[in-house]
């Protein structure tokens, strides 16, 4: 709570704006996990060098979005996304769903990354704080126009020299197999609509408020232990997700 960020007025951006982005981005990038407060009013506009009024401007456009919530008495808080859809599909990555319909990409590695896990992602990955992840930042591209941003946070105890890996060349679940010596067991996901942010905005090439389908997941191997905690963010005008159900 101690880091202190000069907010400066950019052009043709407004400073509660910058607010909404700073927290936005603290929130994407899962520094601030669901169910968590966020630093109080006075905590922000220490932090950023800001008035209460441009502070609570910010924070309101956020509770407006859905992204936070704010509780009489108790603070503001990171909003739980309402609905989880699960499927009885089998499990595939995207890169093996793509390769399936025969959909020619590519994948750059935008960021990759070690470094010792906070209290949220060592929740997540079932491992302890401080402990050692890799961090992976991957853009997928089809003709050349990014179609989706994948962040992922992944369990090295679990995958021993996993971060030795060319992800773009390899598909994670194939180098997750090759270092952990185990089967793909099954995930978690929740799909959530968001704006896209300046920063994964940067990165899919649409504007900040462009509409996104934000997935979460929580991947497990073969014997429950998680390998991933990440995002994928999808553009809407560019991506679908489709799925056949069978009634039982």
């Amino acid at each position: 709570m101690s880091e202190h960020v000069k907010m400066q007025k950019r052009e043709g951006s407004l400073l509660y704006e910058q607010v909404a982005d700073f927290v936005r981005e603290k929130i994407y990038s899962k520094e601030w996990g669901v169910n968590e407060p966020i630093p109080s009013e006075h905590e922000l506009m220490d932090m950023l060098g800001l008035s209460r009024g441009t502070v609570q401007k910010g924070i309101r456009a956020l509770v407006d979005e859905g992204l936070l919530v704010q509780q009489r008495g108790r603070g503001t808080f990171v909003t739980q996304p309402l609905m989880a859809r699960p499927s009885s599909n089998r499990l595939l990555s995207f890169a093996e769903s793509m390769n399936a319909q025969g959909i020619r990409y590519q994948t750059r590695v935008v960021h990759e990354r070690v470094e010792p896990a906070n209290e949220v992602c060592a929740e997540n990955l079932g491992i302890e704080v401080g402990e050692r992840y890799l961090y992976l930042s991957r853009v997928r591209y089809v003709l050349h126009r990014p179609v989706m941003l994948i962040e992922s946070h992944l369990n090295l105890g679990a995958c021993p020299g996993l971060e030795d890996a060319d992800f773009e060349h390899e598909g994670l679940f194939a180098a997750v197999e090759r270092t952990s010596g185990q089967g793909i067991g099954r995930s978690e996901m929740v799909y959530t609509a968001r704006t896209a942010g300046r920063e994964r905005g940067r990165w899919l090439e649409c504007d900040c408020h462009a509409p996104v389908l934000n997935l979460d997941q929580l991947v497990r191997l073969e014997d429950g232990t998680p390998f991933e905690w990440g995002s994928v963010w999808l553009p809407a005008n560019r991506c679908v997700i489709s799925n056949e159900t069978r009634r039982a």
